[in-house]
């Protein structure tokens, strides 16, 4: 995609670069793309964003429990706030997103973060859609 639409995709890492430079953690960030991925299907993005979460410090453990997050005990309320709006926004169609839910993380998150977050989700929903569309494949 970059060869056939460069512009296209350096609009996408202008949104990469974004959410990277945000206030949010960059462990919270790999946790958020992993689930949005999990939940879309797009291996090539589970692949790049574990390995990513393992460099910013995110444990096995806590890695494999990801898609179950809501059966362990290993996830912050902060942390299980942006999961659950992660998926949320990532399944919108489904449900669109219930006031609960978004003030459940607005508790965690202020005004500026969760706008970055939400961001980090539409992102990363973006990116799911490019590598699957495309057919990427994990290295």
């Amino acid at each position: 995609m970059n060869k056939e639409l460069p512009a296209g995709y350096q609009a996408m890492l202008g949104l990469e670069q974004f959410v990277r430079s945000s206030s949010l953690e960059h462990s919270l960030i790999e946790l958020v793309k992993i689930r949005a991925s999990q939940i879309n299907g797009c291996a090539f993005c589970i692949n790049m964003h574990t390995v990513d979460a393992r460099k910013a410090g995110e444990t096995e453990q806590r890695i494999y429990a990801l898609s179950a997050w809501r059966e362990t005990p290993y996830f912050s309320a902060e942390e299980r706030a942006a999961l659950a709006l992660t998926e949320a926004v990532t399944l919108i169609a489904s449900h669109h997103v219930p006031d609960s839910l978004y003030e459940e993380a607005a508790r965690f998150f202020n005004n500026q973060q969760m706008g970055e977050l939400i961001m980090a989700i539409v992102t990363i929903n973006s990116w799911n859609r490019i590598a699957i569309a495309t057919g990427l494949m994990p290295e």
